[in-house]
């Protein structure tokens, strides 16, 4: 039986995969800022045995590796990583202060690097493992007002495949999944935010997605359960764009 590990769960695309985790049986620790939020989903899909949820600031390296030996105290090994959680401040180079700079790094890079660094000895000592990088069309170079976001899902690319080229002869996987334009809860706010509705959205995303529609939360999860399964097996230092065809 297979123990994943998911930075993020709580929502969106992460909340999908693990309850796909569920139906293959897998084991699954997540975590949230929030505790009444995990205890709801563990109560409501009524899989206490096989879920762990740990409370978090990920701006906090101890709970990090609290999150870590929590798990592997419930679970014993790690099978899979997946790196979903994260940040997206809307503030180009000249509008970027010190404070959103430290926080979209502290969140989007650095508790996934210490989080890392904790689960490749599980991974290590086992000889199997599979990490799962969320990235971002930003990667290449983004949007103006996305600049210190578009720096973190590029350096998180390069320890992507730092991890697939070293860390191979420990039978341990790492692949980087391109997630494109998603409907995602964080998503919607942000747009609400600037006062664009849900269909206000839908319809600009068909006018720039070649594929015709913004993404859905289930869109990027099949991609995800392949590089989780034995099946991908061979699969390690690839990048698999599921954007619709969107380039930034």
């Amino acid at each position: 039986m297979k123990t994943v590990m998911i930075l993020g769960g709580t929502k969106g695309v992460g909340n999908e995969i693990l309850k796909s985790c569920l139906k293959k049986g897998y084991n699954v620790s997540f975590c949230g800022r929030k505790n009444d939020e995990g205890n709801e989903i563990i109560q409501f899909l009524q899989e206490e045995n096989k879920l762990y949820f740990h409370e978090i600031d990920l701006n906090s390296i101890l709970e990090i590796e609290n999150f870590y030996s929590q798990t592997i105290k419930k679970f014993k090994k790690i099978d899979a990583l997946v790196l979903y959680a994260g940040i997206t401040p809307v503030s180009s180079i000249i509008e970027t202060e010190e404070d959103i700079y430290d926080s979209v790094f502290n969140i989007n890079l650095k508790a996934s690097f210490f989080l890392i660094k904790h689960v490749l000895k599980s991974m290590m000592k086992f000889k199997v493992g599979s990490i799962i990088f969320f990235g971002s069309p930003h990667m290449d170079y983004g949007h103006i007002d996305r600049a210190s976001y578009a720096l973190t899902k590029s350096a998180l690319y390069t320890l992507s495949n730092h991890i697939a080229h070293h860390y191979a002869k420990y039978g341990i996987r790492s692949n980087y999944l391109v997630m494109g334009w998603t409907n995602t809860e964080g998503e919607l706010q942000l747009r609400t935010e600037e006062g664009v509705s849900e269909e206000e959205l839908k319809n600009k995303a068909t006018n720039i997605i070649p594929m015709g529609r913004i993404l859905n939360r289930l869109d990027p999860v099949p991609a995800v359960m392949y590089f989780i399964s034995d099946e991908s097996a061979m699969t390690t230092g690839s990048l698999l764009r599921i954007t619709g065809g969107h380039y930034i």
